[in-house]
């Protein structure tokens, strides 16, 4: 193994590396694009079409929400719903933010699908709906999901999955290594010694004992450590994989857990003025989290790594993200239905019953006479699949090498 000052230059590369690696992924497509560059979506929201949208009771939002932010999440007992799964931009803010940012998720997604204008429409329509049923109904209310193809895909694929489906996608195989390469990079010798450190303090060992069979008084072990490269928007902070042992009493054998690290940093999505949020941006994310996806929220831990605010999680092999690049009409309204109905009820969760009533009835006013749903919502999301278009465009222009 190459020592730490063979190995220091390669840390000192990473953000030009990890720079030119976004640039390419947003490089691929429309929909792409927009995923990765959320800041041009806070950009508009600060014009005066964005400043007259309606405004929601202050809640905790996701901040980022498009299509890949949602899918299947496990809870402690090994229960899978869909919920919001990356809460990297969590604020209590205005609820129709995320609502605006799914609507455009949507649209990206059906123009890359090379749908017609007519299967935009209808998505919206179809996202109020949803939304208006979460509001209506509160969060108890079972969604049927088997009636969306796209999302009943993954849904069956998350609940079939076990460890064995997880080490091979994220490791190769079952044994405790983890494979260098593109995805996996080498740490050096002064991250290595920060993440056993981190991975020794009792907060951390609980974390990783509360799964459902395991022992809370069990030893853990790192077994290996890796730098991960992933994700887009955040592509370019810390991120680690940690693949952990757990010592279990005899007879029983040990097991093995994966682990995500990622640096929290600050949220650009706009806030509610006067919230009252945590300062520190791992434990904005975990109570995001637990507000809104509580699946995944009782699964993190806000810590210091090196002096740097970190949320750590358990990756288990039921958690997905939706993929939906290439839709049918019937799929892409049946998504957008589905979705919006699961972010109206992250979002109903935290609302009393008069509260929720009375921002149904304040979202809903100003319809189209030609569309089911508000004029604002619409005139919203056209005017930004122009917008990110355009800077697509541009995007492609500049970073072509890249790309290609």
């Amino acid at each position: 193994m190459n020592n730490e000052k063979d190995r220091a230059p390669i840390r000192k590369q990473r953000p030009a590396i990890l720079a030119a690696r976004r640039n390419a992924k947003m490089a691929r497509s429309a929909h792409a694009y927009m995923r990765g560059n959320t800041v041009k979506f806070y950009e508009w929201l600060d014009t005066a079409a964005g400043r007259s949208l309606p405004a929601g009771p202050p809640i905790w939002i996701c901040g980022d929400c498009h299509v890949g932010n949602l899918g299947p999440v496990a809870n402690l007992e090994g229960r899978v719903n869909i919920q919001i799964r990356d809460l990297d931009q969590t604020v209590i803010g205005n609820p129709v933010h995320d609502l605006i940012r799914l609507g455009l998720s949507l649209a990206t997604a059906a123009r890359s699908s090379d749908l017609p204008g007519i299967t935009t429409a209808r998505m919206i329509e179809e996202m109020m709906i949803g939304y208006n049923a979460a509001l209506s109904d509160g969060h108890h209310k079972l969604r049927p999901f088997k009636e969306v193809k796209a999302v009943h895909r993954v849904m069956e694929q998350a609940l079939k999955r076990r460890w064995r489906n997880l080490a091979e996608e994220r490791i190769e195989d079952v044994r405790p290594t983890i494979p260098r390469g593109d995805k996996f990079w080498e740490v050096t010798t002064r991250e290595d010694r920060e993440l056993q450190s981190l991975f020794s303090s009792p907060e951390v060992r609980k974390l990783v004992t509360a799964m459902r069979s395991r022992d809370d008084d069990a030893r853990i072990k790192v077994l290996d450590s890796a730098y991960w490269v992933k994700g887009c928007s955040s592509l370019g902070r810390l991120r680690y994989a940690v693949l952990v042992g757990i010592a279990k009493k005899r007879p029983a054998r040990g097991e093995i857990c994966l682990l995500d690290i990622k640096e929290a940093t600050a949220a650009a999505a706009p806030r509610a003025a006067k919230a009252q949020m945590p300062r520190d941006n791992a434990e904005r994310v975990v109570q995001g989290a637990r507000s809104l996806a509580p699946n995944l929220g009782e699964r993190m831990l806000a810590a210091r790594l090196n002096d740097r605010s970190v949320v750590i999680r358990e990756l288990l092999p039921q958690d997905l993200k939706l993929e939906i690049e290439q839709l049918t009409h019937a799929e892409a309204v049946g998504a957008a239905r589905f979705l919006a109905t699961v972010v109206g009820e992250a979002h109903a969760r935290q609302m009393d019953h008069a509260t929720r009533l009375a921002w149904r009835t304040a979202m809903n006013q100003k319809h189209t006479k030609t569309l089911d749903a508000p004029s604002w919502f619409w005139s919203s999301v056209v005017e930004l699949v122009a917008t990110h278009e355009a800077a697509y465009l541009e995007h492609c222009r500049r970073y072509q090498p890249a790309a290609a």
